[in-house]
């Protein structure tokens, strides 16, 4: 039974019929060159029970090699008329005695593959004009087979960078602190994975390429499994993050269920789309009953948050940086922030702010009446012996100028 072929090899296979059709022959393919081996990835044939996808062959005894190499004519109406073609194996076994061939070549002039159609009967009306006729549908056929290559280009380098990672045990983990904003007593530390920096890329979108190659959840899994090995040896919560599909895994739910849940705050970002609230709802409060605590991280930097809290019901929502920076300067985000305060605390919500990098950004927050705050101005992530003792409250000067100015807007 053949394969169900995919969508760009039933385009690749139109194009083929067209032009072994068009050009009155018996078999048309596409064929893929790698250096040892002529692979015939798709087929059209009059005889499809001889000739279908798969075929493979020998690169060099082939026709196509011979073609590229400049050894034998792109056109070639009857093959008995050249001792080298009737040499090779082709033309004994299936006896080809006629063929059009042209190269496959990418948009990067790399050659992939041939396109070829030919006969089992000498045709002499077969010229160079045919050979055009090829040349356009080898074009076509590359357009459409690039973005299939550079997804599998993509997938073999993330498989190539990531592997080392997962053998390695995972992401290292470091804590940031989070801080009263009344106090400046670090009351928990959020655990974040770190990828090598050769990368150039951030934690997100390493999780999002993983994710893309099905290793998501298990790169979660043991970013996770590094956040919860900080607990032995910090105080206070240590707050972890986990995609909502990840969650979901029995795998997942199996870890969480092992460790002191009292002293974990989960985070669920507010960008991840959650496909059943009900199974998330039911897979979180057993948990939560035994005194995990729940997050929506990133609210404000779109458009779900509302929806993650008013169906979750979470005891902390951590505002995105993107409305923190700048606050005591910006007209309006002093508003919105205000807004998610009322809001929280009128459900009995805790609010963290993220990115909090400046003396005068920490002032204007703490008249806001948020919370808790993180960011570089108490720590940057690091090792878990880089943290204060929890008992120790940061200094903080507070600029009376941010004060005045929440005062002056209410």
């Amino acid at each position: 039974m053949r394969r169900q072929r995919s969508a760009s090899e039933q385009q690749i296979a139109e194009l083929l019929q067209t032009a072994r059709k068009s050009l009155r022959l018996s078999v048309a393919f596409l064929s893929r060159m790698d250096g040892t081996t002529q692979h015939l990835e798709v087929v059209d044939s009059a005889i499809p029970l001889v000739f279908s996808d798969g075929i493979t062959q020998k690169q060099e005894t082939t026709f196509c090699q011979h073609v590229l190499d400049g050894r034998l004519p792109a056109v070639m109406p009857d093959m008995r008329r050249s001792p080298l073609a009737m040499s090779l194996p082709v033309a004994r076994i299936p006896r080809i005695r006629s063929y059009v061939t042209t190269p496959v070549v990418l948009s990067d002039g790399s050659v992939y593959g041939t396109l070829c159609a030919f006969g089992f009967t000498s045709d002499p009306e077969l010229t160079t004009r045919d050979k055009s006729l090829m040349d356009v549908l080898a074009g076509a056929a590359s357009v459409i087979i690039e973005p299939g290559l550079r997804d599998q280009r993509q997938r073999t380098e993330i498989e190539q960078r990531l592997g080392p990672v997962l053998a390695d045990g995972g992401p290292t983990v470091v804590l940031q602190p989070i801080v009263d904003l009344g106090t400046g007593v670090r009351v928990g530390a959020e655990a974040l994975a770190r990828f090598p920096a050769a990368w150039g890329k951030a934690p997100d979108v390493c999780f999002a390429e993983a994710h893309s190659i099905g290793a998501g959840d298990h790169l979660e899994l043991l970013a996770l499994r590094g956040a919860a090995a900080h607990l032995a040896t910090v105080g206070g919560y240590v707050s972890m993050n986990v995609s909502p599909a990840t969650l979901l895994t029995p795998e997942c739910l199996e870890l969480l269920s092992s460790l002191p849940l009292p002293r974990i705050l989960l985070e669920l970002s507010e960008h991840d789309q959650v496909e059943d609230y009900a199974v998330l709802t039911a897979v979180l409060e057993p948990l939560r009953a035994r005194g995990m605590q729940l997050a929506i991280d990133d609210v404000g930097a779109g458009f779900s948050s509302l929806r993650h809290i008013v169906v979750t019901s979470p005891d902390v929502i951590k505002m995105d940086r993107s409305i923190i920076t700048g606050i005591d300067t910006d007209p309006v985000l002093p508003k919105l922030v205000s807004s998610l305060v009322a809001f929280a605390h009128g459900c009995d919500v805790r609010v963290v702010a993220e990115g909090v990098e400046t003396p005068a950004e920490h002032a204007m927050l703490r008249a806001l009446g948020v919370d808790l705050g993180q960011g570089w101005l108490f720590g940057r992530p690091g090792p878990a012996a880089a943290l204060v003792d929890p008992d120790a409250a940061v200094q903080v000067p507070t600029p009376r100028r941010a004060t005045e100015q929440v005062n002056a807007q209410a």
